[in-house]
């Protein structure tokens, strides 16, 4: 529904029933100063012309009256608002999975990032997050003034709106990438959302894609340190998959019926990375890979949708994390594209260097990974499958007969679908889940729940270097150190990694994996 010609009153009153408490006098400074902190925190509806947009957008700021905030963008399309073509909210970081919203609701984000409201429905959303369908349905309108349909709904048409913009796909491709069941209803839905065709909002677009690979703009909140990060995952970077050189982060995926290379560099504007995505040959499906889950797995390799600063302030005068916090340019966790992928890495890397590790999941990849038709540089294979790995010969390459089993036993588990990378109810949930795998203990489960599932609070409580780091190099107990992190909650994932780090340097120890 437009919001032109709606008399004023009866759009503020649909606001405020959708809106959760944001302090109107802090948002509209942050959007005065143009704080790219707040983007994607907090939007501003304009009630003078129905557009909502970003506290950095570029256009004059409107008069504190006419401005109306809420806390997502589906809040604002909820209320009728249509977004702005200047600062595109298609580009803006995501909602913090920690940011004041209760566990569920970060986990049933990331489910509807993957596409569960695509076809699901929201009982079957709300059953994986351990809710009643009502009860989910106050809580994402209490958190993010919206309902989960509403949401899945936002996130389809900003994916389609950026796809739109910024590359020379096809119409059908992009109702099919973004999500949507069928042309009819991406039509149906810019029309109603931008008032025009699909092809209008193409019209003068600047597009910067070339030959067959297309290339997405994502954002963040500032700072990052993308040195920090590349330097992590160098370390860790699976020979055969996985490329860091330079200022790039390369690798091949697969994912559906989809192949293909994604790369990663710092974006051409502030506070963005631009990511390449190319499919691998000329089958229907990987034609139009599935863009929308892509970037959204791109955005979880990097962490774009946290909150540095508010991290940083919770660990600020803590004692143990405060030196250490202070050398690092924006603390991020480095997540996984695949879950498999990092639990295998994660299992690979018991009791062995980071070094070690890799090597052996270089041998695995070759040995029972797909290889790539036409290798680019270091990238010749896909990781293998569940079902690969569950069935492949994995003897003579410098594995005990214990890791053997235990790669065995995960990758049957998940190619049963015992075991998945989605959010459980819980985070105890989570690890339950993972632990009932022969050879996956408390460590390995908290490893993987952090990197590949994306719980903020996952924190392997018993790693020594952990616990060496919290003693200033005398190890505490575990018990000791599950005491200690008490106060990091939420975010003990975040302090686990400032802990991994050699506090002299801030660069990640290689002893934990």
């Amino acid at each position: 529904m437009s919001v032109f010609g709606e008399p004023l009153a009866a759009r503020e009153t649909r606001l405020c029933s959708m809106t959760p408490d944001l302090d109107p006098e802090l948002c509209y400074r942050a959007f005065l100063a143009k704080d790219a902190r707040f983007d994607g925190r907090i939007f501003v509806c304009v009630t003078s012309t129905g557009i909502y947009c970003r506290p950095i957008c570029p256009a004059r700021v409107p008069k504190k009256a006419n401005c109306r905030f809420v806390s997502s963008a589906a809040a604002a399309e909820a209320a009728g608002f249509r977004s702005c073509l200047r600062c595109r909210p298609e580009t803006a970081p995501g909602t913090p999975a920690w940011a004041g919203t209760q566990a569920s609701v970060a986990r049933a984000l990331r489910l509807i990032e993957e596409g569960a409201l695509d076809e699901d429905g929201v009982e079957d959303l709300a059953g994986r997050v351990g809710l009643g369908a009502r009860q989910l349905r106050r809580l994402f309108i209490a958190h993010l003034g919206a309902t989960p349909q509403a949401v899945a709904a936002n996130r389809r048409l900003l994916a389609a709106k950026q796809l739109i913009s910024e590359t020379d796909m096809s119409f059908a491709d992009i109702a099919f990438a973004a999500g949507f069941q069928s042309l009819r209803r991406f039509n149906d839905a810019v029309r109603a959302s931008y008032g025009v065709a699909p092809t209008a909002l193409r019209r003068g677009a600047a597009r910067e894609n070339a030959g067959d690979a297309i290339t997405l703009r994502l954002g963040y909140r500032p700072p990052f340190d993308w040195a920090r990060m590349l330097g992590y995952l160098s370390f860790r970077a699976i020979p055969g998959v996985e490329e860091i050189s330079g200022e790039r982060y390369r690798r091949s995926f697969r994912l559906g019926a989809a192949r293909g290379l994604l790369a990663v560099t710092t974006g051409k504007k502030a506070n963005t990375l631009d990511i390449s995505i190319r499919a691998d040959g000329s089958a229907r499906a990987n034609a139009s890979p599935p863009i929308r889950q892509i970037a959204a797995r791109a955005r979880r390799i990097f962490d774009l949708d946290a909150e540095p600063t508010a991290i940083a302030a919770a660990f600020a005068e803590d004692p143990v994390l405060a030196p250490r916090l202070a050398l690092v340019g924006g603390i991020r966790v480095p997540g996984a594209f695949d879950g498999f992928e990092l639990g295998v890495r994660a299992i690979l890397g018991q009791q062995v260097s980071v070094k070690g590790a890799t090597t052996l999941a270089g041998r695995v990849v070759k040995r029972c990974g797909e290889a790539r038709a036409r290798p680019d540089g270091a990238i010749t294979h896909y990781f293998p499958s569940a079902e690969a790995l569950a069935d492949g010969d994995l003897s003579g390459l410098g594995l005990t007969g214990g890791r053997i089993s235990a790669l065995k036993n995960f990758a049957h588990a998940v190619a049963r679908g015992d075991v998945d990378f989605s959010p459980a109810a819980s985070l105890e949930e989570k690890i339950e889940e993972l632990c009932a795998v022969p050879g996956i203990g408390p460590w390995t489960a908290h490893y993987i729940a952090l990197r590949a599932v994306g719980e903020p609070d996952a924190f392997p409580a018993a790693d020594l270097g952990l616990r060496k780091a919290a003693g200033n190099g005398e190890p505490i107990s575990t018990k000791a150190m599950e005491d200690m992190a008490q106060s990091w909650r939420p975010w003990r994932g975040y302090a686990a990694l400032l802990l991994w780090m050699q506090p002299d340097t801030g660069i990640s120890a290689v002893a934990a994996d």
